[in-house]
């Protein structure tokens, strides 16, 4: 029995070792996959990024696009520019211009002792065409008199093209698919401190767009690619909060200092009132910003002071330089939703007010130089021109801030849920000081660098600009929309007479002819598919 004992325990144990080596050479079995978690603390759309306790978001949209009647993507045919054809309106000019662009954000949230650590990125891939300087056809040269378009070959003339031509991610193919880059926002947010590139805190809540598509509406602030910045903003509850902010005052709030000494008659036909003479940067701009949000709407109240500091009178330190001049503006806004006249439907209004920080007015997506030539029935044509910089000095003088008043607005109701219209408007106003007007206009108006010229029988840099438009929208499935958006723009200038130019600097194709001074208009009509996601 022992013999028979011994021999079954040696057979179960050869047969265990023989099962393990055999179990040894199949597959094992993986760990579970560690799914994607919803994070539901900051709302839909958000995930635990795995292996960590910071949620994320992806976003963003998809938006095809072509822009009738306007010099570039969004703006009016008013609005000067590197081109130079664009003012014009002749065969020359461009009169459309297409656009495809992908937006991507991605958001990020952590929880900490100290609150929630945010950052925030935005950027856009964009292809734009359709903007380039036309040539002559005859000569192969470009067709006007003075400085050849900018990125014009001189020797042939050649059309070059513009728009995504110019900063473009892949040039190596001579940009035909290369497209353009933007980064509208990169920030952190922690503590209550904003720290990065964001939107101005001093702007409304909706920018440029109080219920419109179009980007060029004056009558107050609009960063709507952000502003770098360093903010501290406080929560009261009940949905009031205040903020402090030092934002950057050299790419988009430099409206311009112009030195009227080195001003022409025939270049203040393109809005060149004189030389610029903005300095090295000093100081950023400093903003405050109180806030009302609620159920019933949004009211808040903004100021800026903007530190306007030139260079010299001329070329050398020693010509001298007049004193710093700091410039000011101050905006309200309010919105009221859920109006009697439908669910979902709102109104936006802003006004604001500055002196001397010209483009917390006329932002820069609106320009604030405006030259545009059109017909008459008394001369070859017509031309009207304005300009509204931050000041403006002569050599051996101080500063004289330019002083601005605007508004916009619109009212957006919803149809149904697939259909909504809005009705927007937006309004304008420069005025410039004695010595500005004594200067460009003598001290009756009819002598200056402009008053004075034979033909000119009113003198005056003031000028309003007039915006009204309506857009109309259709979402046939969540998150589709296609939208038609007709833009009308007025520049409502105050010279008068006639002006017979000896040269046309930058205006292709124009002849050297009598043109009336006169009011000028733009028609612009966007249409846009739009897939968020």
């Amino acid at each position: 029995m022992k013999l028979v004992k011994s021999l079954l325990l040696g057979s179960a144990a050869g047969l265990i070792a023989v099962g393990g080596a055999q179990a040894a050479d199949l597959p094992v079995k993986a760990k579970a996959v560690e799914y994607v978690k919803i994070c539901s603390l900051y709302g839909a759309g958000f995930y635990y990024i795995p292996g960590t306790d910071t949620c994320i978001k992806l976003g963003g949209y998809l938006r095809a696009e072509v822009a009738l009647g306007t010099n570039s993507d969004y703006s009016s045919g008013l609005n000067v520019s590197s081109q130079g054809a664009n003012g014009s309106r002749n065969r020359l000019t461009n009169y459309y211009t297409m656009r495809a662009r992908e937006d991507l954000n991605i958001d990020t949230r952590t929880a900490t002792e100290y609150g929630v650590v945010r950052t925030y990125f935005d950027a856009v891939f964009s292809w734009t065409t359709g903007n380039y300087v036309g040539t002559n056809s005859a000569t192969g040269t470009t067709a006007y008199s003075g400085t050849l378009a900018a990125g014009t070959n001189p020797l042939t003339g050649a059309a070059t093209l513009y728009g995504s031509g110019s900063g473009a991610v892949n040039s190596t193919d001579g940009n035909t698919s290369g497209g353009s880059l933007g980064v509208y926002y990169a920030f952190i947010q922690f503590a209550g401190f904003t720290m990065g590139k964001a939107v101005s805190q001093f702007d409304a809540p909706w920018q440029n767009y109080p219920g419109n598509n179009f980007d060029s509406l004056v009558g107050g602030g609009g960063t709507v690619t952000g502003v770098n910045q360093f903010t501290y903003t406080a929560d009261f509850g009940q949905g009031v909060t205040a903020a402090f902010s030092a934002e950057d005052a050299t790419q988009y709030y430099q409206a311009g200092n112009l030195n009227m000494t080195g001003a022409t008659a025939y270049g203040m036909l393109s809005g060149a009132y004189g030389s610029a003479g903005i300095g090295g940067s000093r100081s950023p701009n400093l903003v405050g910003m109180v806030r009302v949000d609620q159920a019933w709407g949004l009211f808040q109240a903004s100021v800026a002071a903007h530190d306007n500091h030139v260079a010299y009178y001329g070329a050398t330190e020693p010509t001298g330089h007049p004193d710093d001049k700091w410039g000011w503006a101050v905006q309200l806004a309010l919105s009221i939703k859920n109006i009697p006249t439908g669910a979902g439907d709102t109104i936006n209004i802003q006004g604001v007010y500055t002196d001397g920080a010209s483009r917390y007015n006329f932002q820069n997506l609106a320009s604030g130089t405006y030259s545009m030539w059109g017909g008459s029935n008394i001369a070859y044509g017509s031309v009207g021109f304005a300009t509204a910089p931050d000041t403006v000095y002569v050599t051996g003088s101080s500063q004289e801030t330019v002083k601005t008043w605007g508004f916009r607005g619109a009212y957006t109701h919803n149809w149904d849920p697939f259909w909504n219209t809005a009705i927007y408007g937006a309004y304008a106003s420069a005025q410039f000081g004695s010595l500005a007007k004594t200067t460009l206009c003598g001290p009756t108006g009819v002598g200056g660098v402009f008053g004075g010229v034979a033909g000119v029988t009113a003198c005056n840099p003031d000028f309003n600009i007039a915006q009204a438009g309506i857009i109309t929208r259709w979402t046939p499935v969540k998150n589709l929309t296609f939208s038609a958006d007709l833009t009308w723009t007025h520049l409502d200038q105050k010279y008068a007479g006639t002006v017979t130019p000896a040269a046309l600097i930058a205006v292709p194709a124009k002849p050297v002819a009598t043109y009336e001074l006169k009011d000028q208009d733009s028609v612009t009509l966007l249409l846009r598919a739009q897939r968020n996601w």
